[in-house]
């Protein structure tokens, strides 16, 4: 009884994870890729101040600089938090990003340390918040103190508790990998591209990237407290290479989710739910099916586009058109089928819900 006890709660919690990607249902859909580009900071919350120089006004030049690039692009729109120096709270940038069913989320940022540390760091949302990686979490999410009913609005989360960042992390781990593919090509384009040093990919659970339901990154341009790296992100030149750098990281991210299918980039670790496939569980009038790519190509719902799966739908979300594997009212069922996607390739296919024709929050059944 334990054990099937402790299959259900982890089950539970990963219908929970596939859930988020409902946002489809509640919004209008956009033909376009979309960007939303975050500056951090802003208004009267300055960032950091390192050597004098005020983190929310690079943050903004770098992303508007960004944004402008990528709105050259007529397949690709552009939704901004902020134009200007204004304050925008951690939940309603994530929020815009929602209700734009955004394609990406971009925030950008600058970094501060008590040395002269320097390089650049992108990071995605997870639990590894050990030493310095927490450090930039609590300090990116101590910015709440500054808006109105905070308590409220973060349900009593405390940037000073590692026990709450570990917590957030569990809602968007359905993106991370996507997230990492974008966080990579980031770091790789400040490398070899405006020939900066690079502290690497990091994991952290930052609030601004908590609730958005699409692949999200937090990139830190380099260290404001650093002398030199300070005075060369504070200058025109410095901030259009890191603009130029993240803007052809997002177009090669794009230009692979286009050639996309069915090479895992949207999915969630197969290793969350492979102890679950022999739970038992039917819901009368929930069809389950199994997502096994998403691209912007339109295939034909064949066999021989498909690796010879037979049984496949297709759904169009916004810029992508998402294709499915089979049609069960038996959620163990579907988590066999899960299993025969798998060893066709798609390992990182999972099993969404539908009722009376449209997807549902299997969280709640």
């Amino acid at each position: 009884m334990k054990t099937t006890l402790k299959y259900i709660i982890v089950l539970r919690t990963v219908i929970f994870i596939t859930s988020l990607t409902l946002s489809a249902d509640l919004h209008a859909q956009q033909d376009k890729f979309v960007v939303v580009l975050d500056a951090g900071h802003g208004g009267g919350d300055h960032g950091n101040l390192g050597n004098g120089y005020k983190e929310k006004n690079i943050a903004l030049n770098v992303t508007l600089e960004v944004g402008k690039a990528l709105e050259k692009h007529k397949d690709i729109k552009v939704i901004y938090t902020r134009k200007t120096d204004v304050f925008v709270e951690l939940y309603e940038r994530a929020n815009i990003a929602n209700k734009a069913d955004a394609d990406l989320f971009v925030s950008i940022h600058c970094n501060a340390h008590s040395s002269q540390a320097y390089g650049t760091e992108t990071f995605v949302l997870g639990e590894k918040n050990t030493g310095r990686n927490f450090e930039v979490a609590k300090h990116e999410n101590e910015v709440i103190f500054l808006e109105d009913n905070y308590q409220e609005n973060y349900q009593g989360f405390n940037p000073s508790s590692p026990e709450s960042t570990i917590a957030i992390g569990i809602e968007q781990e359905v993106y991370v990998e996507q997230s990492i593919v974008l966080a990579r090509k980031i770091e790789d384009n400040f490398i070899n591209q405006a020939k900066r040093k690079s502290r690497g990919l990091k994991q952290a659970s930052l609030l601004v990237i908590r609730n958005t339901y699409m692949p999200s990154v937090l990139v830190e341009v380099g260290f404001l407290t650093n002398k030199k790296e300070g005075a060369y992100l504070n200058t025109k030149k410095g901030q259009s290479k890191m603009a130029t750098s993240i803007r052809d990281a997002i177009l090669d991210y794009k230009k692979e989710i286009d050639l996309n299918v069915g090479s895992g980039l949207l999915g969630i670790d197969p290793e969350l739910t492979e102890a679950l496939e022999d739970v038992p569980l039917t819901y009368d009038g929930v069809l389950f099916k199994v997502q096994i790519a998403a691209s912007s190509k339109n295939l034909e719902p064949q066999s021989y586009n498909f690796k010879g799966l037979r049984g496949i739908s297709k759904e169009k979300v916004g810029s992508l058109y998402k294709y499915y594997y089979g049609n069960t009212s038996d959620l163990a069922e579907a988590r066999q089928l899960q299993q025969q996607a798998k060893e066709k390739g798609y390992t990182t296919c999972f099993v969404v819900g539908y009722k009376d024709g449209k997807r549902i929050d299997i969280s709640k059944l």
